[in-house]
């Protein structure tokens, strides 16, 4: 056997037992995807025109918001009106939906007037002047807010320079706010986390440098100290108050106690529970998104249904795996172990990358991915089958099956590195062009096909010409499959040789 067939022998198990070992100790194991260990998937679709821009803008803040929540491997894209989102493994789905759907929209109004209404409202519609409005317009009817019959401004006329009516997100639903215009934005939050203070959670707010973000903020909070116009005093009251307003709710509306404060010293108390604090603080850390989504289609898969679809897949893996083994092992015999040998080598390999990318990278392995790989395990044998037949095609001629060993190989390896290339430029295609399962399905066929080239080279080929190198393999072919005819059979004290 010629030493470069023996290193690369040697080399192909040394690395797969590395491989086993290294993926014990780092602990590394599959990342399991929606379809196999449960989770959550939704569609969702914008309000209102978009463009490409803003549909890319506004997938890139619900990807930063799951990475918050702790979501390995989401899976985020953009549709043509909307954005597909699927969360796999999430225990609380409609936090999770929730999170992701809302717009996080943060406004800074002033508190013009407090209401109490024992129902509904009449409908009126009005717009302010730009710039910092007086709320005295509201006392001399120039400018009266919409408002629908639930007693609020209704979301499609809640615009940042209008004067509306909100409800509070939290307390009494009577509750209601006239509030004037926005003077400020969620673009001056650079930071926002939740605290716990006084016995309560808060989120607390760091603002930006300059007039966009703590100064800005600090002209309206002398304004409000002193009881501007634009920011008045109620009644029974020595300061304004400047409403926190949330996707159309007024989270909070504290009077302001002081002319100026640090960018770091803006606190938002709701009455939040820990989780509230948390996900009050997760949306408005990342922005708000630049269109309003609603769902379209919402799909929940139980981690019952996710562990009954991997059951299937692992059972239908086996299944396929032991036909295959009777198969090969009762055609081709010790060949036979040979190529199950040199299967279980590539799928060693592979169960080592998938553990270790869906550990180290978060890549999900998904049951599409199991199909690849179940797929995956039909190339391989069709390339032992390729070697096997081409070897017995040599001995049917009239060769030795020692010289048929190094004759076959070459040309069989040709033949299957041209049909194992079809199928990776197959999956290449379905990787670069799809989205979703398929491209799990075309990243592990394409990956375990190329793990077959490789144990085919390595293992499959020097095993068999190391085989082919003992007096067991000359003088008994049929137990590796072969024909006996063209074999050189040499018993003791004799000699006999069929010439090719």
């Amino acid at each position: 056997m010629p030493r470069r067939q023996f290193v690369l022998l040697l080399g192909i198990v040394a690395l797969t037992v590395a491989a086993a070992v290294l993926t014990v100790v780092w602990r590394n194991e599959p990342l399991l995807g929606l379809d196999l260990q449960g989770g959550v998937s939704v569609r969702l679709v914008a309000v209102g025109p978009t463009d490409e821009a803003m549909l890319d803008q506004t997938v890139e803040i619900i990807r930063d918001r799951v990475d918050g929540l702790g979501v390995a491997e989401p899976e985020i894209s953009r549709t043509e009106t909307g954005v597909m989102v699927s969360l796999p493994g999430v225990d609380d789905q409609e936090r999770a939906l929730a999170l992701v759907g809302t717009t996080a929209e943060l406004r800074f109004r002033p508190v013009c007037r407090m209401l109490n209404f024992p129902g509904g409202a009449t409908e009126a519609s009005g717009t302010a002047p730009s710039g910092p409005a007086s709320c005295s317009l509201l006392d001399s009817g120039e400018v009266v807010p919409s408002v629908g019959p639930g007693g609020v401004t209704p979301p499609e006329d809640d615009h940042p320079t209008d004067f509306v009516v909100l409800g509070a997100r939290t307390g009494s639903s009577e509750a209601r706010y006239v509030l004037g215009p926005s003077l400020l934005t969620g673009e001056a939050i650079a930071e926002a986390n939740p605290l716990f203070i006084d016995y309560q959670w808060q989120v607390g707010l760091d603002l930006r440098a300059g007039r966009v973000g703590i100064d800005g903020f600090n002209e309206i909070a002398a304004r409000c100290y002193v009881g501007e116009t634009s920011c008045p005093r109620l009644e029974g009251a020595t300061n304004g108050r400047l409403a926190i307003v949330l996707d159309g709710q007024v989270v909070t509306a504290p009077a302001i106690r002081a002319p100026e404060f640090k960018a770091d010293s803006i606190l938002i108390s709701g009455g939040f529970e820990k989780q509230g604090a948390d996900d009050v603080s997760l949306a408005l850390r990342y922005g708000a998104l630049p269109v309003e989504l609603e769902p379209e289609n919402t799909r929940v898969v139980s981690a019952t249904i996710g562990e009954d679809s991997l059951r299937a897949g692992v059972v239908a893996g086996l299944v396929g795996l032991l036909l295959v083994a009777v198969f090969i092992v009762g055609y081709y015999r010790i060949l036979g172990l040979v190529a199950l040998t040199s299967l279980a080598i590539s799928g060693a390999l592979l169960w080592a990358i998938v553990a270790h990318l869906g550990t180290q990278s978060g890549l999900a392995l998904t049951l599409a991915g199991v199909t690849g790989m179940i797929v995956a395990i039909g190339v391989s044998v069709d390339s032992n089958v390729v070697y096997f037949e081409h070897l017995k095609e040599d001995v049917r001629d009239g060769r030795t099956a020692r010289s048929s060993v190094d004759r076959a190989f070459p040309i069989a390896f040709a033949t299957i590195v041209k049909a194992n290339t079809a199928s990776l430029i197959g999956a290449g295609l379905l990787w670069a062009l799809t989205v979703g399962a398929v491209r799990g399905f075309a990243l592990y066929l394409g990956l375990a096909t190329l793990l077959d080239l490789i144990a085919t080279y390595c293992f499959m080929g020097p095993m068999v010409r190391l085989l082919a190198t003992t007096r067991w393999f000359a003088e008994h072919p049929q137990r590796f499959g072969l024909p006996a005819s063209g074999a050189v059979s040499t018993p003791a004290g004799s000699t006999a040789e069929v010439v090719s």
